[in-house]
């Protein structure tokens, strides 16, 4: 499709310069060809215009500049309310992407999004959408939320004009307000029991990629499979990891789903899944997670080089990376990381990971340090109070996430010593360790149940988990260590000699032809 966009009127727009009312001849015939595969419900030509043609010409001819207002295309599709909504959506998405939206433009989208959310909960859509779009929608709802926090929370340099605007649109982006219209897309689809039922084998919704093959519309139900997705965002930025995790229960994380179809929703979904799982001490888990997902991008991030959410996919890789570092040194489970992921581990943080099992100041300075890097952008959700003086708020969130993460690493710290002796040994009496960290026998006694109480976890089925490499009993006096031994896997290791050979004996053949 991207073939009928060979565009010649670069010219045309810029003898005209940026005029919000002037249709180029190109936009003409994209919301045309748009609108048409809407209405005919042609996903897959709806998904190339989209991801390539949208992209092209907003590359080509919006590089700086916003595309055409709704007003002025509207004329060329009917007058369509729901598609105008829709082409109104990707104007703000684009705006987002390239500029610096004003204080009116952030209220108009959510305004926007509003009209958009309700027509889908009350109104008839009779449309089939690609996942991606559908992912994005939601996935763009909840940054635009998360910028308008950041942007408010900055007030020393607001002008009049803009806390009188803040005043009057008290109720743009409120937190209750996204808050209710994710759970409102959850509820509306009855997305759970759709996965419920389909556990019983009574739905098809996986198997079909979430369309609806029937003639019916897949719009409502992706939306809200997504929204469980975009609760879990939303509480992480909050803060309330425990809620977050429980809104996206109903996806099974450990299959694969509509969620890991998009790229950007499988990173977004299990990047925020680790990360509250981190922060609820349920380490094993983000840990096999965040090994899952670097394995997945590892293998797959090459055929992703064009898609405009390339950038995004390899920040949250990295950022993913940092946290895996940091639940292996809060946590050491080696035996749950794949060679591949541990040797990309080894190379970007081998040397932190050895300084931060040190639990002095500059380990202590190194959780702060990646923390800081792979955390979400936490916001403050309250409106300010508008009295002088202003001042930013919008590190307080930050701030006080890094305090908790901190105060569970000292806490850790303080059990390092026990795991250094419950290494060396198998046995050794209560007496003869108090000995040797050079405490009595009920501190010792103390420290010993502080170590069990800060190995376990409880899961998300509420049962009592271990997160301990080195677990121990007390019999009488008698100290009994059980560490568990990783599984050493000699396959891996082998696959990846025989491709480097491979890797090799190319490049010696292409020394032979050059020669």
């Amino acid at each position: 499709m991207a073939s009928n966009y060979e565009f010649d009127d670069t010219q045309q727009l810029d003898s005209a310069g940026y005029d919000p009312n002037f249709v180029p001849d190109s936009v003409k015939s994209f919301v045309v060809h748009l609108y048409r595969h809407i209405r005919e419900k042609n996903v897959y030509e709806i998904h190339q215009m989209y991801e390539t043609s949208f992209q092209t010409l907003s590359e080509r001819l919006f590089k700086d500049t916003p595309w055409p207002s709704v007003d002025a295309v509207a004329q060329y599709v009917d007058n369509d309310h729901v598609f105008c909504l829709l082409y109104r959506e990707m104007w703000f998405r684009h705006l987002y992407a390239r500029l610096s939206p004003t204080l009116k433009q952030r209220i108009d989208s959510w305004d926007n999004y509003c009209s958009l959310f309700q027509v889908v909960l009350h109104g008839v859509v009779n449309m089939q959408l690609p996942n991606q779009w559908l992912w994005d929608m939601v996935d763009e709802f909840v940054y635009q939320f998360q910028s308008f926090c950041q942007y408010r929370a900055k007030m020393k340099n607001k002008t009049e004009a803009e806390i009188a605007l803040l005043k009057q649109f008290d109720q743009a982006w409120n937190v209750y307000g996204v808050l209710n219209f994710l759970q409102a897309l959850v509820e509306k689809s009855t997305i759970i029991q759709i996965l419920e039922q389909e556990k019983e084998g009574l739905e098809q919704f996986t198997a079909n990629d979430g369309y609806d093959y029937t003639g019916g519309s897949n719009v409502l139900k992706v939306l809200g499979y997504f929204s469980m997705v975009g609760l879990l965002r939303v509480h992480c930025l909050l803060g309330d990891y425990h809620t977050g995790l429980k809104c996206i229960q109903p996806i099974d994380i450990s299959q694969q789903g509509v969620f890991t179809i998009v790229i950007g929703s499988h990173i977004a979904t299990i990047y925020h899944y680790g990360f509250a799982n981190l922060m609820l001490r349920r380490y094993v888990e983000a840990i096999r997670e965040f090994n899952k997902i670097l394995l997945y991008i590892y293998k797959t991030k090459q055929y992703h080089q064009k898609s405009p959410q390339y950038e995004q996919i390899l920040k949250k890789n990295e950022q993913m990376y940092a946290l895996l570092a940091v639940s292996l040194s809060l946590c050491p489970q080696l035996k749950l990381v794949e060679e591949t992921v541990n040797s990309q581990l080894r190379e970007k943080y081998g040397e932190k990971m050895l300084r931060m099992q040190r639990y002095d100041d500059e380990a202590f300075a190194l959780y702060d340090e990646l923390f800081s890097y792979a955390c979400p952008k936490f916001i403050t959700p309250s409106a300010p109070t508008y009295e002088e003086p202003l001042v930013n708020y919008n590190q307080d969130a930050y701030r006080l996430q890094l305090k908790l993460f901190l105060y569970e690493v000292k806490q850790q710290q303080l059990l390092s010593g026990v795991r250094t002796f419950l290494k060396v040994y198998s046995t050794i009496s209560v007496g003869k360790l108090a000995t040797y960290m050079e405490v009595d026998e009920p501190t010792l006694r103390t420290i010993l149940m502080s170590y069990k109480h800060k190995t376990h976890a409880v899961d998300s089925d509420g049962k009592v988990v271990s997160n301990a490499d080195i677990d121990f009993s007390i019999n009488d006096d008698m100290i009994q260590v059980v560490e568990s031994k990783p599984t050493k896997r000699y396959g891996d290791y082998f696959l990846r000699q025989i491709v480097k050979l491979e890797e090799l004996m190319t490049d010696m053949d292409r020394v032979k032809l050059e020669a």
